[in-house]
């Protein structure tokens, strides 16, 4: 019975002991693995941090402005009531298009002139041919044939100088009735209008009726305080936000500095130039410039999309292979756009998830 009951004892606690490594085993075995699948790698991004110097950021505020070599003011020929204006401000235009049409005496006094010297022209050339005629004739002498041929000559030079007059003053736009029609010298958009229907031009009127404007390329006006002088320079590369485009970036470059501070809000002025041919981008928008410096330190680098913050920490899905995942704490020196700089936690060389990955943060923080 001692023996019996002894047997029975031990297979006891060997069954015992068999049933709880079993069972240990199979919880490992059922345990999930955390895997990147054939299907889910196009969502996801894999980057490697790296080691890079360590980036200043300058932000500065400035405004949208339509590019100088890119607008053309429109004057008025000569004087005159304007008949008709043919668009507004903000209209689109080509070059070519009618502006408006204005009716001027001048104008027609250059018809009426030219006409007048038509005639003239006419009767000096008839004068010089039948002198001419006559100098061969030997009735005539050398010195009146040379007065008429003068004469014709100054009749052409005349007519020559008021077409060339009209030309200048409108060429093909004008009219026998005393009218030119103002076109758009090139096309973009109407930035100034300074005339209606109805109104008079004066002769001695130095102002301009139009202004065109061609917004595929614009500046940034930008202001620079006095304690960051020293961190522009002409050539640099700066990001450009705006309300409207708050997610978009749109890179330019800086490229004037006025060497002279404003007396009153004590700033420096610089000029960044942006390419638009989307013409997303339109005159007196606010802007918000970020001009990056490379500093002297280097530090490893992620992307900024890289890291999950939870409770106060800071995270980063490291990726060995596609089924082996590890959840890593690190900590951050700082973010400068698009790059996030660790002081520890993951080295150079090393591949991080930058998309998506707090799907596989929160599946890891799990297990």
């Amino acid at each position: 019975m001692k023996i019996t009951t002894a047997f029975a004892a031990i297979f006891c606690f060997t069954y015992i002991l068999f049933s709880c490594k079993e069972k240990k085993n199979i919880e490992v075995e059922t345990t999930p693995k955390i895997c990147i699948t054939d299907s889910m790698e196009k969502f996801v991004q894999i980057d490697s941090a790296i080691l890079s110097s360590i980036d200043d950021e300058l932000k500065l505020s400035g405004e949208i402005s339509f590019s100088d070599s890119r607008v053309v003011k429109v004057f008025a020929f000569s004087s005159g009531k304007v008949m008709h204006v043919k668009v507004s401000q903000g209209d689109k235009v080509v070059k070519g298009q009618t502006l408006a049409v204005i009716k001027s005496a001048d104008v027609a006094g250059n018809y009426s002139d030219i006409s007048s010297a038509v005639n003239d022209v006419a009767i000096a050339k008839r004068q010089m041919e039948n002198t001419a005629s006559l100098f061969q004739n030997g009735i005539a002498s050398e010195r009146e044939y040379a007065e008429s041929n003068q004469n014709f000559q100054k009749a052409l030079n005349s007519e020559s100088k008021l077409r060339t007059q009209i030309n200048i003053n409108g060429g093909g736009n004008t009219s026998a009735q005393g009218t030119y029609t103002v076109v758009a010298p090139r096309s973009g958009y109407v930035l100034e209008k300074k005339i209606n229907e109805g109104a008079f031009i004066r002769g001695d009127n130095t102002d301009n009726m139009f202004s065109i404007g061609d917004i595929s390329e614009v500046w940034v006006l930008a202001n620079v305080y006095e304690s960051d002088i020293a961190k522009i320079k002409e050539g640099q590369k700066v990001g450009v936000t705006t309300l409207a485009y708050p997610a978009r970036v749109f890179t330019g470059v800086v490229d004037k500095i006025n060497q002279i501070l404003e007396s009153d809000s004590k700033v420096m002025k610089i000029r960044i130039r942006l390419q638009n041919e989307d013409q997303s981008l339109k005159p007196e928008m606010f802007a918000n410039v970020v001009v990056q410096n490379k500093g002297k330190k280097n530090a490893i680098a992620i992307p900024s999309t890289a890291f999950i913050s939870d409770y106060g920490k800071n995270y980063v899905v490291i990726y060995h292979d596609k089924c082996n995942l590890e959840l890593r704490v690190i900590n951050i020196i700082k973010t400068i756009g698009d790059k996030t700089y660790i002081s520890s936690g993951i080295s150079a060389g090393e591949k991080v998830i930058s998309k998506n990955e707090l799907l596989f943060f929160k599946a890891l923080a799990e297990n």
